[in-house]
């Protein structure tokens, strides 16, 4: 079992901070929790969002390589249909070099219409542009002279330099919601990243299998919202609005996907206050350390996992509070599964 945090770097404007010391406290909360033992940090990104979201995760990730020395860093995920290929490719060989060989590189395929519709892009291509866009990375890290006629990038006897540091390339990760990404996701032979709702691993081992492949080679990531406090009461109190603007965006943003998707978030409950007693509690590990740990033993119970990864820098939450939540799991939570 390895522990990751998730970072995303919203800054709305009901709790704003000046951009550069927003930045800076993450980065800084960073290094602490490659103190406090923890295995990764994992970068997410959106476009054009209004609380800022952060939309270059792969140069975020070069700015954490050179702050840390031990934890990897990885994309959670990198929105493929956005990026050319090629420069995706070198910005995460600059990143693995940069980090000495800690960088892993997740990608999705994206799903929010605004941002397809501000790329006048056409939404309905994403999964091909995303599965075209992996086959060529994958080249040009393996191979010289790549020549490649695809449906939406060409190149001709390209060869990529400088290299990985990682052999023969930092590992691949897809996130996936509906079933064709899911399956696609262990046909091309990637690590699964899974978030909030149906859990898409079984799909993703059962894919595997029928292809021949041996799921134990293969990692499942999976995301929750965590966040500890020396208190219940008090978890809830300085998470609960936070978390409450969190889910009003995915709500309005997978109404509209729900037609590929295959599920809506709606939201839980009618205010903040109420999510405590929502059906959604029940996945939301928030608490002491000790009813974090009781929830996340239910929950490893429930769901295949390799790598969890932790989101609790909830947008617009102190991150002294956030920063201190991360040290009470690190320290009061971790060690009692690092061995499962």
């Amino acid at each position: 079992m390895r522990f990751g945090f998730m970072l995303d770097f919203r800054n709305p404007k009901r709790w704003h901070m000046p951009s550069p010391a927003f930045y800076h406290a993450m980065i800084d909360q960073t290094v602490r929790c490659e103190e406090w033992g923890y295995d990764h940090v994992w970068l997410t990104e959106h476009h054009f969002t209004d609380d800022a979201y952060n939309p270059a995760s792969l140069s975020m990730a070069a700015a954490l390589a050179v702050r840390t020395q031990r934890i990897r860093i990885g994309t959670f995920v990198l929105l493929l249909p956005f990026i050319h290929p090629v420069r995706a490719a070198e910005d995460a060989i600059l990143a693995d070099i940069l980090s000495n060989g800690r960088f892993d590189l997740g990608v999705g395929q994206g799903y929010t219409h605004e941002e397809f519709n501000a790329f006048c892009m056409n939404r309905a291509e994403r999964g091909a542009r995303l599965q075209e866009g992996v086959e060529l990375i994958r080249r040009l890290f393996t191979e010289e002279n790549v020549t490649f006629d695809g449906r939406y990038t060409q190149t001709k006897d390209m060869t990529l330099m400088p290299r990985c540091v990682q052999t023969p390339h930092p590992p691949l990760w897809i996130g996936a919601r509906g079933p064709k990404a899911i399956r696609r996701a262990a046909e091309m032979g990637a690590n699964l990243m899974a978030t909030l709702g149906p859990d898409p691993a079984p799909l993703y081992l059962e894919t595997l299998k029928s292809l021949g492949r041996d799921p134990a080679q293969f990692k499942v990531a999976q995301l929750r919202m965590v966040y500890c406090a020396e208190t219940d009461d008090l978890a809830w109190e300085q998470a609960q609005h936070h978390l409450w603007h969190v889910f009003g965006y995915y709500a309005e943003v997978l109404k509209t996907a729900a037609d590929v998707e295959g599920d809506e978030l709606p939201l839980p409950c009618a205010r903040a206050e109420d999510l405590r007693h929502s059906p959604l509690a029940d996945s939301l590990l928030i608490g002491t350390p000790d009813t974090v740990a009781r929830k996340f033993d239910r929950f490893l119970a429930e769901f295949p996992c390799t790598d969890f990864i932790m989101s609790t820098h909830f947008a617009g939450i102190d991150p002294k509070l956030s920063t201190r939540s991360m040290e009470l799991f690190a320290k009061e939570v971790m060690p009692a599964f690092r061995a499962r």
